[in-house]
């Protein structure tokens, strides 16, 4: 199934939000009703491919001339515009495809994708590796005008190797993390990495950018289960990592973790895998204060025991509800303070001993036990807040959400100095806004804060988005926060990221860069700006 084109996920999960909704967010927030429904798919008129006949041919040989694996129609073109950030999804429920691929190819095996690129580079045309499509940061559109290929990795979907022993397996970057459970859980294993875009996001995306999972306090992130990875490039292949852990010079698996597609295709990725646990329990817990929830998942963090699932929602995103998507409008949260969701996966023996420390330690921190079912309705509706930005969308609100992490003594400065960023430049546009944010990753030095913002959408929502995005973006420098913990640099953070990386980083980083792609195609202006 494709996803849909102009929002998120499976085109039946959609649904329009409450009465009680829509009409909070116009007494509340001044949202107006949209004026125009949205485009039609086939309302849009795509120019014809701007694709060279020989460039055509070049590119046809490298997936073994099959006419099925090189596609220039409208549709599979539009399918692969842009990403799934709201000024994504707002340009093309405009028609906007001024950034639609001129080919779109699906290669399937490293052989195939080591010839297109080649031939890419024969033909000086970009070309921007295209997993699940789920960027959310503009990671999947070059950053100037000009024809290139969206290379779909979809075809490489197939599990390589599992070394039971090890607890090591082998994969191919195309696979849908769905389908890597499955493939994995059918030898009795698991990754355990569940982002909230795991129904559609793809294990080379998860390496590309970095991901970090909800269950990141138990399993950890993408990038700590990574073992080994194989990169494509235009000049030849790279192969990482041959041990768990090795002193033989700097770790080469970390140019490619977090690389986006700048430096070459992932084409394989081994990862550490777990057994599939026996039991999975989650339970919420009460706070009075965000302050006093954020020490509690500190001292769980820095002294255990630590739980798989450690997230903490403030005095905001707890009276909305939004700690549990699925359930918005259904009704309000009537208590007050600050839900922590916590959660614990293992075996029963594990499972129960963590859950009993736990619970000591958040009673000790002020904490009051909710009970199971906040805990299970989150499990229940965790993917779910995607599908309420589109309901938002179509409601004529603007729906956004950023993140970022810092130091454990940094994170009440960068809570209120992102919130305030968002809160006084939206508000003095003319659109207060609703601003949110939970405690999404606990480490034993830090946390990343998630912030969701909804306001109406002014007269241009994009731009309005735009200006709202920049504020928020130089708080969090200012502040002592990253630009990113787990959505990506793209092109969204990539002026930030380069302030945060210094000038000497960035350099360091283009030499990479002119060594493996000397002609700059591959995701032009994505994480590095264009020279």
């Amino acid at each position: 199934m494709d996803m849909l084109w102009n929002g998120w996920g499976d085109p039946a999960r959609a649904t329009p939000l409450p009465d009680t909704v829509t009409g909070l967010l116009r007494d509340l927030l001044g949202v107006k009703p949209r004026e125009a429904a949205s485009v039609r798919l086939t309302e849009i008129d795509v120019p014809p491919s701007p694709l060279a006949d020989a460039a055509h041919r070049a590119l046809l040989a490298a997936v073994g001339d099959r006419e099925d694996r090189v596609r220039t129609d409208a549709e599979t073109r539009i399918r692969h515009t842009r990403g799934k950030s709201t000024p994504d999804l707002l340009r093309m429920r405009e028609g906007d495809v001024t950034d639609t691929p001129a080919a779109v190819v699906l290669p399937e095996s490293h052989d195939e994708v080591v010839a297109v690129l080649r031939a890419c580079a024969e033909h000086r045309l970009p070309l921007v590796p295209f997993g699940g499509g789920t960027s959310v940061v503009g990671g999947l559109a070059p950053g100037r005008p000009a024809a290139f290929v969206a290379l779909d990795l979809r075809h490489m979907n197939r599990l390589l190797d599992l070394d039971p022993v090890s607890r090591i397996a082998t994969l191919q970057p195309g696979l849908r993390a769905p389908e890597a459970e499955a493939l994995l859980a059918g030898h009795g294993y698991t990754l355990g990495h569940f982002p909230q875009s795991y129904e559609w996001a793809t294990l080379g995306g998860f390496a590309a950018t970095r991901s970090s999972g909800q269950a990141s306090a138990g399993y950890g992130r993408f990038d700590e289960m990574v073992l080994a990875l194989t990169l494509a490039t235009p000049e030849g292949t790279l192969d990482t990592g041959r041990a768990p852990r090795s002193a033989a010079g700097p770790d080469l698996r970390q140019l490619v973790l977090g690389s986006e597609g700048a430096f070459g295709v992932i084409t394989s990725v081994t990862v550490r895998i777990r057994p599939v646990p026996r039991v999975r329990r989650y339970e919420g817990w009460r706070f009075a204060s965000f302050a006093d929830g954020t020490a509690a998942l500190r001292r769980l963090a820095q002294d255990g025991p630590r739980p798989t699932v450690l997230r903490l929602s403030d005095e905001t995103e707890t009276l909305i509800g939004l700690a549990q998507p699925d359930a918005i409008g259904t009704a309000l949260e009537q208590s007050a303070g600050c839900l922590a969701v916590v959660g614990f996966e293992g075996t029963e023996e594990d499972t129960a001993h963590r859950r009993e420390g736990a619970a000591a330690v958040l009673r000790a921190s002020g904490g009051t036990f909710a009970g199971e079912e906040p805990g299970e309705r989150w499990a229940h509706g965790r993917y779910s807040a995607p599908y309420l930005r589109d309901s938002l969308l179509d409601a004529g609100a603007l729906a956004e959400t950023l993140e970022t992490a810092t130091y454990w003594s940094r994170v009440p400065a960068l809570y209120t100095a992102v919130r305030d960023a968002l809160t006084a430049t939206l508000t003095e546009a003319g659109t207060p806004p609703l601003v949110m944010c939970h405690i999404s990753h606990v480490y034993e030095n830090g946390a990343s804060l998630y912030f969701t913002v909804v306001s109406a959408q002014g007269d241009d929502a994009v731009a309005h988005w735009t200006r709202a995005k920049h504020a928020a973006n130089e708080a969090i420098l200012a502040a002592g926060g990253t630009i990113t913990h787990h959505h990506g640099v793209g092109t969204d953070h990539r002026d930030w990221y380069v302030r945060e990386a210094g000038p000497l980083g960035v350099e360091a980083l283009r030499a990479v860069k002119r060594r493996l792609d000397p002609d700059g195609l591959l995701n032009p202006g994505v994480l590095l700006p264009r020279d």
